[in-house]
């Protein structure tokens, strides 16, 4: 036996009825086994090395462009994300490879700037834009010069469902969506503490007599929760949830919607959405790989995939050098 087929025999003895096994991975097209890696592994390795991977690190979460180092980018979102599922899927028996993968690639469409950057590109594309589809669509059609990464059907499903709508189709799919918010709401907290936004006393009585006075205690709490409540589906219990709530609503009034944090956004959102204008005006601008996609498809879909593509401050320079005069030389 390989040292694929021993680990994949490994996970048929030791993981839940209600795991994914590796074995059973579907591909979108044809590829030959590795000897070492199973199906699941690989596909993480893969969304690990891509491009769009490494431009996280300069994608804006919650605060654009924060002066300090230790305020989160959507790499390092994305980097939480993934240690908490792996560590509820352990605790539940779940293939944590695949759940690892859905974590790592779940946000690879997110665009410049956040949110504001999705709202931008949501309100001129035709086509719509969710980061949810587009991260899809990174890893299926963009990803290594348009022949994407050919990930596993599972991995897809997880990574399409990760936001609102149907859930996805694999139990380490729902463990994801939920650690997402886990994730995001308690460093986003913690970001927003750190801005002096907001703080611990702030944070309403019943969420913290639940879940905790700290961010750790309520990561710990709500992990827990999903550990303990889930059996057929992944859930936490109903007490736990109301706090979950609580807290989400909490943070969208006191952070998420907050004036002085999302001050800049307007400027964002005009100065991508100028960018777009210009490039469906002028496609043969774009650079090649998105003339191609421009001539396969249309000029809105590949100037949508450009500009979601970029990270912050390159989309920043790609404006400076368009649109803002520059000194004149002799």
């Amino acid at each position: 036996m390989t040292i694929r087929e021993q680990t994949e025999e490994l996970e048929k003895k030791t993981l839940s009825p209600l795991a994914k096994l590796s074995r059973d991975a579907v591909r979108e097209f044809p590829l030959e086994p590795c000897a070492i890696r199973p199906a699941f592994q690989r596909d993480r390795d893969r969304i690990l090395h891509c491009k769009a991977f490494r431009r996280l690190k300069h994608k804006t979460q919650v605060f654009l462009s924060p002066e300090g180092d230790h305020y989160r980018t959507r790499l390092t979102h994305t980097l939480e994300v993934s240690q908490i599922a792996r560590t509820v899927s352990r605790a539940l028996r779940l293939n944590e490879d695949l759940t690892e993968a859905i974590a790592l690639g779940h946000d690879l469409g997110h665009t410049p700037y956040g949110h504001a950057g999705e709202a931008a590109l949501n309100e001129c594309c035709p086509h719509g834009y969710r980061h949810a589809a587009q991260s899809v669509r990174v890893v299926r059609v963009l990803e290594r010069d348009g022949a994407g990464l050919n990930l596993t059907t599972d991995v897809l499903d997880g990574i399409a469902c990760h936001t609102a709508g149907a859930a996805a189709g694999t139990l380490e799919g729902r463990v994801v969506r939920y650690c997402d918010k886990i994730a995001y709401l308690n460093h986003d907290f913690e970001d927003a503490a750190r801005a002096g936004l907001i703080g611990e006393a702030d944070v309403p009585w019943e969420i913290k007599y639940t879940v905790g006075r700290s961010k750790s205690e309520r990561i710990e709490s709500f992990v827990t929760s999903l550990i303990s409540a889930s059996a057929d589906d992944i859930r936490m219990a109903p007490d736990v949830q109301r706090a979950f709530d609580a807290l989400k609503a909490f943070m969208f009034e006191a952070v998420y919607h907050n004036p002085v944090a999302k001050g800049e956004e307007g400027k964002a959102k005009e100065m991508l959405q100028g960018l777009y204008r210009y490039f469906v005006g002028s496609p043969d601008k774009l650079p090649e790989e998105y003339r191609r996609i421009a001539g396969a498809e249309d000029v809105d879909r590949a100037v949508c995939d450009y500009i979601s593509g970029m990270s912050d401050r390159y989309a920043v320079t790609v404006y400076e050098n368009i649109f803002v005069p520059r000194s004149w030389g002799v």
